[in-house]
């Protein structure tokens, strides 16, 4: 089928399966392995000063927030406009900024909407400069936020925590970190992120190479030059191999192939790449804001990234125009609100093959060489990877100093110590670079760097060994004033910081409460996690068939949609209708689930 232009919905259909098929993989997130041995300084923090000390913390406060990401910020946040002030955050990088304080890539921007990825614009009084803010403003802007709401006071940055007990006796968390810390605190928030822990692929030979290496997320300036900017200008005379054609590769390549004598992109699955047209926030724009507009136009996304029914677009971008042409233009006039759900399935189909098409055409149009053109389109279903936005990427392939290395979905086949090999043929290489993301599909103690136990000595690696068991993916039976933001059985967005915000938002709700009620403590009872865990498996199969059609990846458990993925995924009939789920629970005003131990 190479070269041909598919235009029946079953030529597609079967050009998806043979794509899909041939990088299923038996060992599904097994194939990733983690940061250790000698790469395992690519698990350090590259931008502080080594040898960090300090004496170590054994005081009291109500809250400990790990983890300062979005995630931690907004949680503190929120906590502070509930009347919380006696909290702590504690993250393991030298300052606030989660995913934007690790990764200083080229390049390195959000994909999303500024508008409505950055949280918390109102409360602060800051408006992103562009529609897509690069990395540095947003490492900023989680800055500001820290700076806003007090959080820098009490926090202990460079902090890593190794391990938290719950004390039943005096009804407090224990935790311990890498300074010999025993913080204690009545409530703990655990919101570690989902994109902290940088994994690598576990190709044969993968510690063998003895050329440099880094991992995007610790971008080595010292060895290409240049900065977040570009510039690269130290690698003029280097073969640089990458691994990866995800999101971070889409924007750091163009910038490894003006700097580098020759780039070798390895790809196994390419990218669906939309153009993305970025530009300055104009001020008419800023001055038309009602207040409120931040979390109505935040609605408004995640009502049409979900496959919703808004009259007005208001962010009007890549996503939403996918939505658009998947659903609304597929609706040929017909009032979207009213036609059946199977008709709205085949319409949604037909728009997808229109919309998929339009992607391989403009590579087409872009890239000069027609095998290269080919081997860069992406043959799946639109939202089975996440669709990336970049008006530079494509024509990247048109420099005679890069060189597309596709595997045909097999993966590199083993890395020597002189380079890659790819079909039994070796690139040699003076640098590697890994773009192969961070740990999402392991478990959640792995990725946290810690194990919890909660009562009777029980961890919650074992309590979660047979799936995750939560109260609305944020309260666990058995672990008592623990809080979880982002993870399995919550809601799920391609705007991650919305999710976090309306659980943050849960979660201060609860807290306050217990403090006006004089509630020592606050646990799930098994029947409400058991309620919440069938609702989750029994919405999850909304999206099975979906899934298992797409092409291996974080989505779909590496291709393995089975019985326990159902079980570690998100809410299946989406984050619309979980955020109301949170709404309607906070409305009732009884806790309903939860079981009040007064002091």
């Amino acid at each position: 089928m190479s070269g041909q232009k598919l235009t029946s919905s079953e030529a597609l259909r079967e050009k998806y399966r043979m794509e899909r098929d041939k990088r299923l993989r038996k060992d599904a997130n097994d194939q990733y392995v983690e940061i250790a041995g000698k790469y395992s300084d690519m698990d350090e923090d590259p931008y502080v000063d080594p040898g960090f000390s300090r004496a170590p913390l054994t005081d009291e406060t109500d809250v400990i927030v790990i983890g300062g990401g979005f995630g931690g910020l907004i949680a503190g946040a929120r906590l502070r406009d509930a009347g919380i002030d006696s909290l702590r955050i504690v993250e393991r990088a030298g300052d606030f900024g989660g995913t934007w304080y690790w990764n200083r890539y080229p390049g390195a921007a959000c994909d999303i909407e500024s508008y409505i990825y950055l949280p918390l614009l109102e409360e602060t009084g800051y408006m992103p400069k562009e529609k897509y803010s690069r990395g540095p403003e947003i490492f900023e802007h989680a800055q500001r936020i820290a700076t806003h709401y007090d959080l820098y006071k009490n926090a202990a940055l460079q902090t890593q925590v190794t391990g938290m007990a719950w004390d039943e006796a005096a009804s407090r968390w224990i935790i311990k970190t890498n300074h010999d810390d025993e913080m204690r605190a009545k409530f703990v928030i655990m919101s570690n992120g989902p994109l902290n822990r940088p994994k690598l692929p576990g190709i044969p030979g993968v510690e063998s190479f003895g050329g440099h290496t880094f991992h995007t997320s610790r971008w080595d300036y010292d060895y290409t030059g240049g900065d977040v900017t570009g510039g690269l200008n130290k690698i003029s005379d280097k073969r640089i191999g990458i691994i990866g054609t995800g999101a971070t590769a889409i924007q750091a390549v163009p910038h490894l192939a003006e700097g580098a004598k020759e780039l070798f992109v390895f790809q196994r699955t390419p990218s669906s790449v939309d153009v993305r047209n970025n530009h300055p926030t104009g001020p008419d724009f800023a001055a038309s804001l009602e207040p409120g507009w931040h979390k109505h136009r935040m609605e408004n996304f995640n009502t049409l990234v979900s496959g919703g029914y808004e009259k007005e677009d208001l962010v009007h971008d890549g996503w939403t125009k996918s939505i658009r042409e998947i659903v609304f233009a597929a609706a040929s006039g017909k009032d979207i609100t009213k036609i059946s759900p199977a008709e709205f399935m085949a319409l949604s189909e037909q728009a997808d093959d229109h919309k998929m098409n339009s992607v391989r055409a403009r590579i087409e149009e872009i890239v000069g060489d027609s095998d290269t053109a080919e081997a860069l389109k992406p043959w799946y279903k639109q939202f089975c990877k996440r669709p990336c936005f970049h008006d530079d990427y494509l024509p990247t392939f048109n420099k005679e100093n890069v060189h597309l290395v596709d595997t045909d979905g097999q993966g590199v086949e083993a890395i020597t110590p002189t380079g890659v090999v790819v079909a039994g043929k070796e690139y040699e290489l003076d640098c590697l670079v890994f773009a192969t993301g961070f740990e999402v599909g392991t478990s959640y103690t792995r990725r946290a760097g810690y194990d919890v136990e909660g009562r009777d000595g029980q961890t919650l690696s074992s309590a979660w060994e047979e799936g995750t068991r939560s109260l609305h993916g944020m309260f666990a039976h058995g672990f008592p004033n623990l809080v979880m933001l982002g993870g399995a059985q919550g809601g799920f967005t391609a705007n991650y910081p919305h999710n976090l915000d309306e659980q943050a938002v849960h979660a201060a709700y609860v807290l306050a409460e217990s403090k006006a009620r004089s509630v020592d403590m606050i646990e799930p009872t098994k029947e409400a996690e058991q309620a919440w865990v069938d609702e989750i498996i029994a919405k999850a199969m909304m999206r099975d068939a979906f899934l298992a059609e797409c092409t291996p990846g974080y989505y779909n458990n590496e291709g393995n949609v089975e019985a326990r993925s159902r079980q570690n995924t998100t809410y299946g009939a989406g984050s619309v209708a979980y955020f109301k789920i949170l709404a309607k629970w906070r409305d009732a005003g009884a806790l309903e689930g939860l079981a009040l131990t007064n002091a």
